[in-house]
């Protein structure tokens, strides 16, 4: 099946629908084991946070987020960080190369297995692939099955590297620019 979104980074005005987005991902039956934060904890931010979080994921040099929209509805979402050389990352250890991390993704029930995921990847990719990183890195929960068998049709391969987590057992998965990305 084929997409009908419509895959852009988020824009500075657009505050209250990435909180709105966020609150449905953390809400979604599989938030525990693909989240940090909870719903509650989310509905506690002020308008503040998410107005300076989306000035950062649409303006940024070392983040951006992506959005896919559908019919006008925001349906997913994921975030590119990067890590540079030198600073460490979210387990402590030191950066060597620059490297680009997904965090963050999301994608509404009744759209999933549209090829969607795959457009989100691909904005993610082109914006970091412009700033110097060679592929693209993200954690997920190792008993996150569908989230892991998703990555992997994207091209995405476990590295080795296994890591416990507030949410539990996580394994790394990286995928190369120059892998193939199926349709």
């Amino acid at each position: 099946m084929t997409s009908a979104a419509s895959v852009r980074r988020v824009r500075l005005h657009e505050w209250r629908e990435v909180r709105d987005l966020r609150i449905e991902a953390v809400g979604d039956p599989d938030a525990s084991i693909a989240f940090l934060t909870t719903t509650a904890e989310e509905l506690a931010r002020g308008d503040a946070f998410w107005q300076a979080r989306t000035a950062g994921a649409a303006m940024g040099e070392s983040g951006a987020q992506f959005v896919a929209i559908v019919d006008d509805a925001w349906v997913g979402s994921a975030t590119v960080l990067l890590r540079e050389p030198g600073s460490r990352d979210h387990l402590g250890q030191e950066v060597v190369v620059r490297r680009a991390d997904v965090v963050g993704v999301y994608l509404s029930p009744a759209h999933r297995g549209r090829g969607i995921l795959g457009e989100l990847f691909a904005g993610a990719a082109e914006f970091a692939a412009g700033r110097g990183t060679d592929a693209l890195t993200l954690d997920v929960h190792t008993e996150n099955l569908r989230a892991q068998a998703a990555y992997r049709k994207l091209g995405f391969t476990p590295t080795g590297v296994t890591f416990t987590s507030v949410i539990g057992p996580e394994l790394e998965m990286r995928r190369p620019f120059r892998a193939a990305v199926p349709g």
